[in-house]
């Protein structure tokens, strides 16, 4: 029986469980991706102490530390999750887990376009990681779908590799994105943005070969990088009743406890207003703080 599960290995899990540790709390960290999303970040320019560091290396600096504190992280996925009395089991298809308290810091996971030849060709050209697969697109053609920060990123990313880049978005300007990508991505020569505009399909044949757009343009391209935002992962929040808002956010006060009496919700999962790593760390560590507060007094 653990004292505290952390399910979630991004910044708000890792740093709960640095912070659980300092409490001294017999804690498990279970994470099918650790690191989570901003891992897959080209460049982080907003954590302090980093004027910019690649967002694989922020996450690698982030999981040794928890190691050094000896909190073991399992990449494993969770399936399920109960309530029994005043305990909750965690189950993945080969393991049990019991702990007294529960923190979620479970993110979020990548929007589809659902348009044809997406899953189709999903490796063989069609990605939602630039950070992962960039470097495979040397002197080639892509196209990056969005208009946020990820995006932005993503599309300046790539023309470090591809000779042409193209930035499709469905609104009439970048508005959502940090003046200081857009800035960049507008001097960039190699990146073309197409706005007003959308995918309707993309084919090939063994690999990619184009994309169709709405506005009936056809690209010859290699690539095609999806940044259309996320969205909650709400299956194991909803097992146990969890309450979330209309958008599937879980709802938490500022203590970071759930409607459940022993759950906590911390990062982007939540129903916070700036889904940003720092933000994610400071839920992480209120969540943590809450647990250890709880514990204290049921002893």
């Amino acid at each position: 029986m653990y004292d505290l599960i952390i399910l979630g290995a991004g910044p708000a899990g890792l740093t709960a469980a640095v912070y659980a540790a300092r409490y001294k709390l017999n804690t498990l960290v279970i994470g099918k991706i650790n690191g989570g999303m901003i891992s897959e970040a080209y460049e982080v320019c907003n954590f302090p102490t980093y004027d910019r560091v690649l967002g694989s290396e922020l996450t690698k600096k982030m999981i040794d530390q928890v190691k050094k504190l000896n909190v073991e992280i399992k990449n494993t996925d969770i399936s399920d999750i109960q309530k029994k009395d005043s305990q909750f089991i965690l189950k993945s298809s080969t393991e049990e887990f019991k702990t007294k308290k529960l923190i979620l810091a479970i993110g979020t996971e990548r929007l589809k376009l659902n348009v044809p030849g997406e899953k189709e060709f999903l490796g063989k050209g069609v990605s939602y990681c630039a950070t992962c697969d960039a470097a495979f697109f040397k002197d080639k053609t892509v196209a990056v779908v969005g208009g946020s920060d990820a995006a932005l990123t993503a599309a300046l990313l790539l023309s470090e590799h591809a000779k042409k880049v193209y930035i499709i978005y469905r609104q009439k300007k970048f508005s959502r994105g940090d003046p200081t990508w857009i800035e960049q991505v507008e001097k960039n020569k190699k990146i073309t943005p197409l706005f007003e505009d959308n995918i309707s399909e993309i084919y090939g044949e063994k690999i990619v070969k184009g994309t169709k757009l709405e506005s009936g343009k056809d690209i010859k391209l290699d690539g095609v990088f999806i940044e259309i935002g996320s969205k909650p992962c709400d299956s194991l929040p909803k097992n146990i009743g969890i309450k979330t808002n209309e958008k599937c956010y879980i709802i938490v006060n500022e203590k970071k406890e759930t409607n459940i009496k022993g759950v906590f919700a911390a990062g982007d999962a939540t129903n916070n207003s700036l889904k940003q790593a720092v933000t994610a760390c400071a839920d992480g560590a209120i969540a943590a703080y809450s647990a250890y507060l709880e514990i204290s007094k049921e002893k």
